[in-house]
């Protein structure tokens, strides 16, 4: 599922315009970008949570040359489903596996 995707299902489900569902989604988006580069915890209630992961410097190598480079340490987004979400989408792939 993409953007337009889900701009499509939430436009149908609550009656907003396409165009409206597109600004709240992507003021959403903007809202948790803000967050994240902000260094916050984002956290959605019974969905899941959005954190920065520090990754350590290491060694890798040019695919091409053979050469070793140095990958700096940076920090990268994770998303980390709550308990219910997990629950969920157990329940939906045994359903699915089920069905089969």
């Amino acid at each position: 599922m993409n953007k337009s995707q889900i701009i499509d299902i939430i436009a149908e489900g609550t009656g907003l315009t396409k165009l409206e569902t597109a600004a709240v989604v992507d003021a959403f988006l903007a809202t948790i970008s803000y967050g994240l580069a902000s260094e916050e915890r984002v956290e959605l209630r019974r969905f899941g949570s959005f954190v920065l992961k520090n990754r350590k410097p290491k060694v890798g190598r040019n695919p091409k040359t053979g050469v070793e480079v140095l990958i700096p340490a940076r920090k990268v987004p994770v998303f980390r489903p709550s308990p219910e979400l997990q629950k969920y989408i157990e329940e939906g792939l045994a359903k699915k596996q089920e069905e089969t």
